[in-house]
């Protein structure tokens, strides 16, 4: 069913109105902390990360054997990064590597050691390194 062109317009409008008082948004805000942030602290801590981390691995598990392997991390490590996190060097991580590296990547991010993650310290180069993995 097609809209009218007017209601159209008054749906966009209204849907601006919303956004403008912050009481609806569709898109997802390019603030770092957009949906890792649990308990509203304005900061992710390492357990919100590796909750975050715990599902992207589950979602990206596609053939719900336990680990993933280069294919399935599709770009969120390097080879040598992946060989780093891989001690058994079976070319695969299971969960608690993925989990092992996001830790890693977690304190590096966190040059102030205060164990959580602000918005400016997730838009650093280790911040940054640290959201791939947990998208």
């Amino acid at each position: 069913m097609m809209l009218s062109r007017r209601h159209a317009i008054l749906s966009v409008a209204a849907a601006l109105s919303l956004c403008a008082t912050g009481e609806f948004a569709f898109a997802r805000s390019d603030d770092p902390l957009h949906g890792l942030d649990t308990d509203n602290d304005h900061t992710v801590d390492l357990e919100e990360a590796k909750k975050a981390a715990s599902a992207v691995f589950d979602r990206l598990d596609r053939d719900h054997d336990g680990t993933l392997d280069w294919r399935e991390l599709r770009g969120r490590l390097t080879v040598r990064e992946l060989n780093a996190a891989d001690p058994d060097h079976d070319r695969t991580l299971t969960k608690d590597e993925y989990l092992a590296v996001v830790e890693k990547r977690f304190n590096a991010a966190d040059p102030d050691h205060d164990g959580t993650l602000t918005s400016k310290e997730l838009k650093t180069k280790a911040g940054r390194a640290l959201l791939r993995l947990l998208r």
